[in-house]
């Protein structure tokens, strides 16, 4: 979660930490493979929700007539709004695992930023710690949950190359939440790292190279 997302949040009604997310975005990937079928780097779409989108155009005074159509000088001045505030640390709310090992991602390259039916739609390059694309297994997540990301956009690959989405049993999720939550008392505020329990996954299955 970045600074800015943190800032905006605090203009949402307060909740109990944990609680549910306060901003939806749908995900969306498109992976470039090398000559040997290894991923080396992941283009994200994060196509935020309704209302976490206007509360970024209102901070950032843009779309003032609220048609939801930016010109070309209010999109440059939104570009890489989600990106310049990244801390330290802070791995982009997307998780790609080889062999069960969790590889390493670049730093954010900003690629593209238009709004999409009134939602802003923003798009990022990261490079990727050369893996085979076969077996890979990705996960995009905040770990706190503030925002809950959806792999609803498409996951785009070389053809030779299939995606599937599995969802997470959110009842199952939901207890474990609930479960954590019983642990905190009631006076005390606490961030409750939940986000991966209610993620969906992506397995990638590549057929070998002719």
């Amino acid at each position: 979660m970045t600074r800015l997302t943190a800032f905006l949040l605090a203009l949402l009604p307060a909740l109990p930490a944990g609680a549910h997310p306060h901003v939806f975005a749908d995900v969306g990937l498109a992976l470039t493979l090398d000559a040997r079928d290894r991923v080396v780097s992941v283009d994200v779409t994060w196509r935020y929700d309704d209302f976490f989108s206007l509360l970024i155009l209102e901070d950032m005074g843009l779309d003032p007539d609220g048609d939801g159509v930016l010109t070309g000088a209010e999109l440059d001045q939104l570009a890489r709004f989600d990106l310049d505030n990244w801390y330290e640390g802070f791995e982009g709310d997307l998780y790609l695992y080889s062999g069960g090992k969790k590889l390493d991602l670049g730093a954010p390259d900003f690629v593209d930023v238009r709004m999409v039916g009134g939602q802003i739609e923003s798009v990022h390059r990261r490079s990727v710690d050369p893996a085979p694309a076969d077996g890979l297994v990705i996960r995009p997540y905040d770990p706190t949950y503030y925002i809950a990301f959806t792999a609803n956009l498409p996951v785009t690959l070389p053809d030779r190359c299939s995606a599937r989405v599995t969802k997470p049993d959110l009842d199952a999720a939901d207890r474990a939440l609930q479960a954590e939550l019983a642990k905190v008392p009631e006076d005390q505020f606490e961030v409750i790292e939940m986000g991966e329990t209610f993620a969906d996954r992506i397995d990638v299955t590549c057929a070998p190279l002719p």
